[in-house]
């Protein structure tokens, strides 16, 4: 979804920063600068180092809400016994760049949910100081993750809501960049 959007926007005439994980997914526009993080640690480094002089962000990437304590420099042998891994809260990305954004930026978040989804969103939206909220259902078949289509709710600060049905993820990234555009005027 990243990838439909900054192609979108570059092709809007925007200058793209994407900040991306690991994939084979390529950029084909002159317009975009990709940045690769293999971390959640280093896309909150690209992401705070772009955010600064930027005009806005979409925060499209799922980054794991919680990261190992210890990360093993070799493999983990199989033992008899239980394996725990202890686990911390990932720094929240959106959350720091909405505590940081300034009137005249646009902050795009996005919400996978599985249950009380339109609450949750809502709630994120307000906690991270987003202009608005694209919601995700993993109950919508064909959205998500590993197809290329999506059906997505976009929700803004005023409890605006807009449903779309299901489209292909090129055409999802122009309902996103279109809202992009109506929120800057």
């Amino acid at each position: 979804m990243g990838y439909a959007i900054a192609e979108r926007l570059a092709e809007q005439g925007a200058k793209v920063i994407l900040v991306s994980g690991p994939t084979a997914l390529k950029i084909s526009h002159e317009n975009i600068k990709r940045i690769d993080v293999t971390s959640a640690n280093e896309m909150y480094e690209a992401a705070h180092n772009a955010f600064k002089d930027c005009d806005g962000a979409v925060m499209s990437a799922a980054v794991a809400d919680f990261t190992p304590v210890v990360v093993a420099d070799k493999k983990v042998k199989r033992e008899k016994e239980n394996y725990h891994i202890e686990l911390t809260p990932t720094q929240d990305i959106a959350a720091s760049l909405g505590a940081i954004k300034k009137d005249n930026q646009v902050l795009v978040g996005f919400a996978l949910e599985t249950n009380d989804e339109e609450y949750n969103a809502t709630k994120k939206l307000a906690k991270k100081n987003l202009d608005f909220i694209v919601l995700n259902s993993m109950n919508d078949k064909g959205a998500g993750f590993q197809v290329d289509t999506n059906k997505i709710t976009i929700i803004d600060r005023n409890n605006n809501k807009q449903e779309f049905e299901l489209k292909t993820k090129k055409e999802v990234a122009i309902d996103i960049v279109n809202k992009i555009i109506d929120t800057v005027k």
